[in-house]
């Protein structure tokens, strides 16, 4: 008998099950029945293995990306003061195909974006817009801090109470790759370094 089955027979036999003459009445049996039934239940529950293997959130490139077309990683991070533009930041990556060239980002509830690349010239670090951004097979370009970038301005202020929204990337030739991006604060990446 294993430990629930011993458990259960001493609660039993302590509220008027088969046991030693005790002189309980029925309704004392009732309630212990009841008593063992729900535990046995309770306890069967607990052990149980969840159903299916756990959900994954896996940001992958939409139905009509350009085969071997992947994005990953993708955020956005609001800014610290209100009214002040935001940034996203994200992988893609080219496992086949001819090269082609990042034309654009768009980020849902952002008004605007515009591609940006933080670089060093001579002793300061400036922002310039950027145009394109070339992808080659078999490589992957990384949009993020201190590099390339999107900056977001014309933020909607629901942005502040989403978990994810849509980042879409427009290729060169018209196509499309989409993404949900997570949005996160500055003080969610400060854990990230």
């Amino acid at each position: 008998m294993g430990l629930v089955g011993l458990y259960v027979s001493r609660v039993w036999t302590r509220f008027g099950g088969p046991g030693p003459a005790n002189g309980r009445s029925g309704t004392m049996r009732k309630i212990g029945t009841v008593l063992a039934g729900g535990l046995m239940l309770g306890l069967a529950a607990c052990g149980q293995a969840p159903e299916g293997p756990p959900e994954k959130v896996v940001a992958t490139a939409a139905p009509e990306a350009p085969p071997g077309i992947s994005l990953s990683d993708a955020r956005v991070q609001l800014p610290a003061v209100s009214g002040r533009p935001g940034v996203a930041y994200f992988t893609i990556s080219q496992s086949s195909g001819p090269p082609r060239q990042v034309a654009g980002v768009t980020v849902e509830l952002a008004g605007r974006t515009e591609m940006h690349e933080t670089m060093k010239k001579g002793e300061a670090m400036t922002m310039e817009p950027i145009e394109t951004v070339p992808l080659e097979s078999g490589k992957s370009v990384e949009f993020a801090p201190g590099g390339k970038h999107i900056m977001l301005f014309d933020l909607d202020p629901k942005l502040r109470f989403e978990d994810s929204v849509k980042l879409t990337v427009t290729f060169d030739g018209g196509d499309k790759a989409t993404a949900p991006a997570r949005v996160t604060t500055v003080n969610d990446m400060e854990g990230m370094n």
